[in-house]
């Protein structure tokens, strides 16, 4: 099987949240590093896009190659930093994700050019999904010249696996996987539900 490189999104403004979400803590650990276990039983590198302030002093990161360019600037970071075959691309403000979620998209990539899941109410997730590196990176490309912002744009241009959640929704946690976090509210309700679980 091609190799994936994972890599984690954590250099948005976070204007709504007020301050650096990838630091956010939950249960001792950072946002970032909720993301980093999941991810780390499926892909031995895991690099944050963002910058040094907010990427977790034990992994690598990379900087934006196109700043303030929005999510789309960091999928492109990632694309263009990966050696591997595949690069699965994760938002930082996902803490729910598992390492599960990761194996059923990587067993879905045969004969496409990404994987990526629909959340329960119909939207695409384009910064849980998978990529594949050269065709994406490509693409990415001359959606930024073009003046496009939008990851999901990425996506809908190449030849995409879209992942139903009813395929998905048999995995333990699944109702939170796309239980994104983007203002203090959000956080406090999180908090507020505790501890989180995760398949060995």
């Amino acid at each position: 099987m091609e190799t994936i490189a994972a890599f984690i999104l954590a250099g948005g403004a976070s204007r709504r949240m007020g301050t650096d979400k990838s630091q956010l803590m939950l249960n001792g650990k950072s946002f970032v590093e909720h993301v980093a276990a999941a991810l780390g039983k499926i892909s031995r590198e895991i690099t944050v896009v963002g910058k040094p302030a907010t990427a977790s002093t034990r992994l690598r990161y990379v900087p934006d190659i196109y700043p303030n360019w929005g999510a789309l600037g960091g999928v492109h970071a990632a694309l263009a930093s990966c050696d591997a075959a595949w690069c699965l691309i994760v938002a930082c403000d996902f803490p729910f994700v598992t390492a599960e979620l990761f194996d059923r998209l990587a067993s879905l990539r045969e004969g496409f050019e990404a994987v990526a899941p629909i959340q329960c109410d119909g939207i695409p997730q384009p910064l849980c999904s998978l990529y594949q590196t050269k065709s994406c990176l490509v693409r990415a490309e001359q959606l930024i010249k073009a003046g496009k912002r939008k990851p999901v744009a990425l996506l809908q241009s190449v030849q995409t696996r879209w992942v139903p959640f009813t395929e998905i929704d048999d995995l333990p946690g699944a109702e939170r996987f796309f239980d994104n976090i983007n203002t203090a509210a959000d956080y406090e309700r999180i908090v507020a539900k505790g501890t989180i679980t995760r398949m060995a």
